[in-house]
């Protein structure tokens, strides 16, 4: 009788795992494809004719697929008096220099405020903690009055410089090397090696999956950048800024939008499938024992 209570006590707790993976892939499944839905409405609004973007109620599908609304993209930006290949590559030019800049002063500024003892640590670790509850609105007046007064306004180094101080990709940063242990960097230092070298060849080869998570969200920002406001020259102006006058036209231009915002999630999702594999991994995973 108490081999059979037993097996029967085990077989319910068997039964309430099942149930709750059940529950949770079912509850995971439903959020998966809520997330999804503004991607399929917008690739769908993308293909829809002018005509079956006004229905009312809207359709969660189109009757006839069509491609003119991208093709009328390119007219509406060809129109300008700059190609639509300039506003392309001041795009990625703009993107790549931030994601790059960003990731090599996040991650040495990270290195010293984790890693090295000075006065003041303490007070800069929690200022940049405070940054992190104010969005770049915020101390966007200033920023305008300081690039003006460095006279970088309606040049490119106006939308880069800004961008490349993160708090958000500093504080990733230092979380993930406040793990690495202080014994590998007395190792180091005994072996004779300085901050730099310590910095790059050793720190910096274990912190895959911070900075492939920091290159994602640099390069999502940066990707978005809107120069409407410190940007006036066209030869200058972003792919985002162009796209939004267009899409800023009318009605008749709504297809044009969804167009426009189709063509802008490309880039992002192909720089996090590439990186994705080195997100998910975590410190856990890097060898790292003290």
């Amino acid at each position: 009788m108490k081999n059979t209570d037993k097996l029967k006590g085990t077989n319910r707790q068997a039964g309430r795992k099942k149930g709750g993976t059940i529950a949770i892939g079912f509850f995971l499944a439903i959020l998966g494809l809520f997330m999804l839905l503004p991607i399929y409405l917008t690739i769908v609004m993308a293909v829809k004719p002018v005509e079956e973007l006004f229905i009312f109620p809207p359709q969660l599908y189109t009757l006839r697929p069509t491609l003119d609304n991208f093709s009328d993209m390119f007219d509406a930006l060809k129109s300008n008096r700059v190609p639509f290949s300039r506003y392309v590559f001041n795009s990625v030019a703009v993107t790549v220099s931030v994601t790059v800049l960003q990731c090599f002063f996040a991650s040495m500024a990270a290195f010293v405020l984790a890693k090295c003892r000075f006065p003041g640590s303490k007070l800069i670790n929690g200022i940049i903690v405070t940054s992190l509850l104010y969005q770049s609105n915020v101390i966007y007046i200033m920023q305008y009055i300081v690039m003006s007064k460095m006279g970088i306004i309606d040049n490119p180094l106006a939308l880069i410089l800004p961008a490349v101080a993160s708090p958000m990709g500093l504080f990733l940063m230092r979380q993930s090397i406040s793990q690495i242990p202080d014994s590998m960097i007395e190792a180091a230092k005994v072996d004779g090696a300085g901050l730099f070298r310590i910095c790059w060849q050793i720190v910096m080869p274990n912190q895959k999956p911070a900075l492939m998570t920091l290159i994602i969200f640099a390069f999502q920002a940066a990707w978005n950048i809107q120069a409407g406001s410190v940007v006036f020259q066209e030869q200058y102006k972003t792919l985002p800024t162009v796209v939004s006058q267009a899409a800023a036209s009318g009605l008749a231009r709504a297809g044009v939008a969804m167009a426009a915002a189709v063509f802008m999630l490309i880039p992002p999702i192909i720089v996090f499938m590439l990186a994705q594999k080195y997100v998910i991994e975590t410190m856990a995973h890097s060898g790292i024992k003290d």
